[in-house]
């Protein structure tokens, strides 16, 4: 019988962070058989979809002059302007076709506030805000956490450290996730991951 104290979190297997999507990830769909294999080791699936309004604060169009890829400052803090991506309803927002989605349990949206940015599957950008993931898995009697998807050193990595210091054992499967690695920011991701407790496994 499987673990029912243990999730698999799939976090943003999206069209659009796919090759040939807006924000594509190298290899992102390279994951894939490896995550639909991993769904039937689970007793409690969870997919993440980043679901943005066409006005999202995060996006560089909706910031005049600004550059993709650039840093701007919001209420909360330091944000990077993207290109526009996962927009609601948008074929760039579905998951992508290969993905087992009939497997999952649930399926969270995040991102769907035009003012705040939310990589993490458990609050938006904020760090206060939550998505309501965290009552669901509590209810559902899970402890223990294993994260996989895209990308590696954004929405990954926000969602083990808050699931890590929200109490659950956390490990992220780095075979099964891929990363943007924008100016370093993947070394700085698992050093902070290690730092909250998150496993890193191959």
């Amino acid at each position: 019988m499987r673990d029912t104290s243990h999730a698999l979190i799939v976090i943003d297997v999206q069209n659009d962070f796919c090759p040939g999507g807006a924000l594509a990830v190298a290899d992102g769909d390279a994951i894939i058989p490896r995550i639909n294999e991993l769904m039937g080791d689970f007793a409690v699936k969870v997919l993440t979809q980043d679901w943005h309004p066409e006005d999202h604060a995060s996006f560089a169009a909706n910031h005049p002059g600004a550059e993709p890829f650039s840093l701007t400052e919001m209420p909360y803090g330091p944000q990077v302007l993207w290109p526009i991506h996962c927009v609601q309803g948008s074929d760039g927002a579905a998951f992508h076709a290969g993905l087992a989605t009939d497997l999952a349990d649930l399926v969270i949206r995040k991102g769907f506030r035009a003012a705040i940015d939310s990589y993490s599957a458990f609050f938006e950008n904020d760090h206060a805000t939550p998505t309501g993931l965290e009552g669901y898995l509590r209810t559902r009697g899970v402890t223990d956490l294993t994260l996989v998807g895209l990308a590696t050193d954004f929405c990954v990595a926000y969602s083990a450290i808050d699931a890590a210091k929200l109490g659950f054992n956390v490990t992220v499967l780095e075979g099964a996730c891929r990363a943007i690695d924008l100016d370093g920011s993947l070394a700085k991701a698992r050093a902070e991951m290690r730092a909250a407790g998150v496993r890193l496994e191959a």
